[in-house]
C-alpha cells in the first residue's frame, strides 16, 4: 500500500479513534461499475466526436459561413466561432455543478448529454450565409453556445461520477475510460470527415457533405441519454461519509460559490493549472493540428487528417495504460515528468511535423500524442480528488470550465493568429513549452491522491476479499499508533 494510503487510513483511524470496519467500506458491484463508466465515457465520446468534425472542417465552416473574408481570415474566424463556445463553459459549470451537488450527479449529466446532442444537430441544419446571410453565422454562434454551456457541467460531471464510484486502488485506470472515450470521439469524428473528404469532391462537401457528421450526432445523443438515465446515483452523493459532510452540503447549498473560493482556492488553482496543462497540449493536436498543415504547410487534407487521426489512435491505444501505471508510481510522477519533457521536446516535434516525407510527421505526432495520453489519462482520476465531496461537483465546474475557457478553447484561435501575424510557423511549438513549465510548476504543489479514498467518501474496493485485507491493514495501522502513543 502507497505511502498516502497509510497515512489518510491513519488519519481517519484517529478521527474515529478506532480502525475500519466493514461497514465503512463500501464494495462496488462489478455490473454498475460497467455501467457507470461506460455511460460517462459515452458522454465524453459524443462531446469530442463533435469538436472532432468541427477542427477537420474548420477551413470548410469558414467557407460555409464566412464567405467575405481571406482564406485566413476565414479559419480565423471559424476558430473564434469555436472558442465562443468557452467563454459560456464557466456559466454552465456555475448552473450544472451546485445542481449536481444538490440533486445529484446522475440527473445532471442526462440533461447535459441531451443539450450537446441538440447544439450539434443543430449546426447540421443551419442555412450557409449565401442562403440567410449575417444569421447564419449568428446561428452558428447560438449552437456552439449551446454545446458550450451544456459541456460546462459533463466533464466535471463525468469525472466526479466515475471518480465516486471506482475503488481507490484502481481510480487511476478506470477514470482513464474516460478519456479513452474523449479520444475514441475525437477518431471517429476524425475518421468520417477523412472519409467523406476521400468520396466527395470539394464542391460536394462545401455544399452539403460538411453536414453529414453533425446530423449523426442526434441519434448518437439518443443512445447516450437512455444509458445515462439508467444509472444509480454515486454511493459517495448517496451517503456521506458523516454527520459533518452532510451538514457542510446543506450548509454550502446557498452559497456553494463562495464556500469554494473561501476553503478550496489552493486546489482550484493546482485544478486550474493541471486542467491548462492537459487542455492546451489537447486542442493543440486535436484542434489545431488539422488546420495547421493544411493552411500553414499547405498540405493536403486528406494526408493531414490520416496523420492525426493517427496520433488519435495511438492515444486511444495507450491511455488506459498510463492510467494503470498512475495507480502504481502514483500521479505526480506521470504529470511530472510529461511536463518536463513536454518543454525539451515541443521543438523537435514540431520540427519534425514541418519536414517532408511520411516518417518525420508521423514521428513528430506521436511524440505529442503520447505526452496528451499522459497528461490526459491521470486527469479524471487526479482533479475529483483535490475536492471533497459535498462541493466536487461544482468545484470541478469552476476550475475546470475556467482553465478550459481562457486556454484551452482559445489555443487553436490564439496558435492560428499568432502564425499569422507573425509568420512564424513554430509559435505552437513555444506556445506548448509555455504550458509545460506551467504543469511543471502545478505538480509541485499537487497532493498525491493514487490509492486514497476520496475527501468525503467511504473506502472504496473491487471486492469482498480487497475490504477483508483493507480492514485488517487498518487494525494494524491502528495497533501500532496505540502502542507507540
Amino acid at each position: 500500500m502507497p505511502r498516502q494510503a497509510r497515512e489518510e487510513m491513519a488519519r481517519r483511524a484517529r478521527r474515529h479513534r478506532r480502525a475500519l470496519r466493514e461497514e465503512d467500506v463500501h464494495v462496488v458491484e462489478p455490473p454498475l461499475l460497467r455501467r457507470a463508466v461506460g455511460a460517462s465515457a459515452l458522454g465524453n465520446c459524443m462531446e469530442w466526436f463533435d469538436f472532432g468534425i468541427y477542427s477537420y472542417l474548420a477551413a470548410t465552416i469558414g467557407k460555409v459561413f464566412f464567405p467575405g473574408v481571406s482564406p485566413g481570415a476565414q479559419v480565423i474566424s471559424s476558430f473564434a466561432t469555436f472558442a465562443a463556445a468557452f467563454v459560456v463553459r464557466p456559466l454552465g459549470g456555475l448552473v450544472f455543478g451546485p445542481l449536481g451537488d444538490r440533486i445529484g450527479r446522475q440527473k445532471v449529466l442526462a440533461a447535459t448529454m441531451i443539450m450537446m446532442a441538440i447544439g450539434t444537430f443543430a449546426i447540421g441544419l443551419i442555412p450557409g450565409y449565401g442562403t440567410i446571410g449575417i444569421a447564419a453565422p449568428v446561428l452558428l454562434l447560438v449552437a456552439r453556445m449551446v454545446q458550450g454551456f451544456s459541456t460546462g457541467g459533463e466533464y466535471g460531471g463525468a469525472t466526479t461520477f466515475v471518480a465516486e464510484y471506482s475503488p481507490d486502488r484502481r481510480r487511476g485506470f478506470l477514470s482513464s475510460w474516460l478519456d479513452f472515450g474523449t479520444f475514441v470521439g475525437y477518431a471517429l469524428g476524425s475518421a468520417l470527415v477523412t472519409v467523406l473528404q476521400f468520396l466527395l469532391d470539394d464542391a460536394q462537401m462545401l455544399a452539403w457533405g460538411w453536414r453529414i457528421p453533425f446530423l449523426i450526432a442526434g441519434p448518437l445523443g439518443v443512445i447516450g441519454l437512455y444509458m445515462r438515465l439508467k444509472l444509480e446515483e454515486t454511493p459517495a452523493f448517496q451517503q456521506q461519509l458523516d454527520e459533518h459532510e452532510k451538514s457542510l452540503a446543506q450548509k454550502s447549498a446557498g452559497s456553494e460559490f463562495r464556500t469554494i473560493i473561501r476553503n478550496h482556492w489552493g486546489a482550484l488553482l493546482v485544478c486550474m493549472g493541471l486542467v491548462l496543462l492537459y487542455n492546451v497540449t489537447n486542442y493543440m493536436v486535436t484542434g489545431y493540428l488539422p488546420t495547421y498543415q493544411t493552411e500553414t504547410l499547405r498540405r493536403p487534407s486528406g494526408s493531414a487528417d490520416v496523420l492525426v487521426l493517427v496520433g488519435m489512435v495511438w492515444i486511444v491505444l495507450l491511455i488506459t495504460f498510463v492510467g494503470r501505471l498512475s495507480d502504481h508510481v502514483g500521479r505526480r510522477p506521470v504529470y511530472g515528468v510529461a511536463a518536463a519533457a513536454m518543454i525539451v521536446l515541443a521543438v523537435p516535434s514540431f520540427l519534425l511535423i514541418r519536414m517532408h516525407g511520411t516518417w518525420p510527421p508521423v514521428l513528430g505526432v506521436l511524440v505529442l500524442s503520447t505526452l496528451l495520453a499522459c497528461f490526459a489519462a491521470p486527469s479524471a482520476a487526479t482533479l475529483p480528488a483535490l475536492f471533497p465531496t459535498a462541493v466536487r461537483y461544482a468545484a470541478m465546474g469552476i476550475g475546470f470550465n475556467v482553465a478550459v475557457a481562457a486556454f484551452g478553447g482559445t489555443t487553436p484561435l490564439v496558435t492560428a493568429t499568432l502564425v499569422h501575424v507573425t509568420g512564424n510557423d513554430m509559435m505552437p511549438a513555444f506556445y506548448l513549452m509555455a504550458a509545460g513549465v506551467v504543469g511543471l510548476v502545478t505538480v509541485k504543489f499537487l497532493p498525491e491522491s493514487a490509492q486514497v479514498p476520496l475527501d468525503g467518501s467511504r473506502p472504496m474496493v473491487g471486492s469482498v476479499e480487497e475490504r477483508g485485507e483493507l480492514v485488517a491493514t487498518s487494525q494494524a495501522l491502528y495497533e501500532h499508533a496505540r502502542s507507540r502513543s
